[in-house]
Parts: structure tokens; sequence; C-alpha cells
């Protein structure tokens, strides 16, 4: 089994800990760094961070080398960008209930900013106003990528994971049944090993469901 450098991004929420149940369930010989993102959900804010470019970048500096990427939601779109612009340091995505940087209101995705201001009314009001379309860049992502999504996630819903599985040219989709869109986090133990899978092969072939 290789050694692996895994980057875990949150999503909107933006605590690290999310990923602390995955990042438990995959082997201990694997590097494994968890990041939180400043002034989101109940994260301290910082002042040098006022959109997902800064985000890029805050994720940016703690790539060592080659590595796997593995992403919640809004942090697709953060890893969605790493690729395109570092594609020599992202070894592998995995993508879990993600926008990836496309409508997902096009797709019948419902509107997650009210509720998320009323759970979290200090959080940065970037993240309200922020709309990314990665679309007509998908293409250009080589590197393997692994798509998880849940069969009840209202927010992201498998349409958006049918959609980039036909734009990035090595997916592969992974429909989790009765996954909502904490699956990353409620559902470890059952993603678990298709991560495990994933970053040790890398090779599945493109179109492949569960």
């Amino acid at each position: 089994m290789n050694d692996i450098d895994i980057l875990f991004l949150p999503g909107s929420v933006g605590a690290a800990d999310f990923w602390h149940p995955l990042g438990a369930l995959l082997p201990a010989r694997w590097r494994k760094r968890y990041l939180s993102w400043p002034g989101l959900g109940v994260q301290p804010h910082d002042l040098s961070v006022q959109g997902i470019d800064d985000l890029v970048a805050l994720a940016h500096r703690e790539i060592r080398g080659p590595t796997a990427v593995i992403a919640q939601s809004m942090g697709g779109v953060v890893a969605i960008r790493l690729a395109l612009r570092y594609p020599q340091l992202v070894s592998h995505l995995v993508l879990v209930a993600t926008s990836g940087g496309v409508d997902v209101a096009a797709f019948g995705g419902a509107d997650w900013r009210a509720d998320y201001l009323d759970a979290f009314p200090h959080a940065a009001r970037w993240i309200i106003d922020h709309r990314s379309d990665h679309g007509a860049d998908l293409s250009r992502i080589a590197c393997p990528a692994l798509l998880l999504w849940g069969d009840r996630d209202p927010i992201s819903p498998v349409a958006v994971g049918r959609h980039l599985l036909s734009r990035l040219p090595a997916a592969t989709l992974q429909v989790i049944e009765g996954g909502e869109h904490d699956l990353g986090k409620a559902r470890a133990a059952e993603i678990a090993p298709l991560v495990r899978a994933h970053l040790n092969e890398g090779t599945a072939p493109r179109g492949r469901r569960s």
C-alpha cells in the first residue's frame, strides 16, 4: 500500500472535524491534513480571507507534493480550482455532495443560504454572495475523481453528480442510498472503502456507478 498525502477540505460550515470520522477509517500511514475555513460557520475570522480565492491560497500552502484532495460541498469548489491551477499537485479528487462550481439550482438543488444565515449569523457574508461557474473548465482536469452523492440530498442532488461525471474525463460516480448532504461524515464507514480503493488505484473506468 502506497504512502498517500491527503488534504481534507470542509464545506461552508468550515469545521475541520467534519472529516475526522472518515480520516480515522483510512490507513494510519497515510498523511492527513484537515483544514478549517476562517470566518465560516463558527470559525474565527481572518481579515486576509475575503473569498474563495483566499481559501484556494490557504489550501495551496498546505500542499507539499502530489496530494489527494477530499472535499465536501463548497469545499469542492476550492478543490476544483486547485486541480485547475495546480494539476501537478492534485493527484486525486474525492468530491462529496458538492456543486463543483456549477449552478446546482439548474439541477433542482435547494437554496441553502437562508438556513445557513439562521444557523451561523456571524459567518462571513461573502460566502452568501459567492457564485462559481467552472463548467467550461472541468474537461481540463485529468486526475482521477471519485464523486460521492446521496440520493436524498436536497442541496446537491444526484443530477449534479451525474453532470460532473459527464464533464470530468476520469471520474466515477457512487450514489449512496439514503445519503443526505452530510454523508461524508454521517456515512463515513460506508464511503471509507470507496475512498481507499480510489486512492490506491485511481484507475476505475469512467462512468462506473453503484
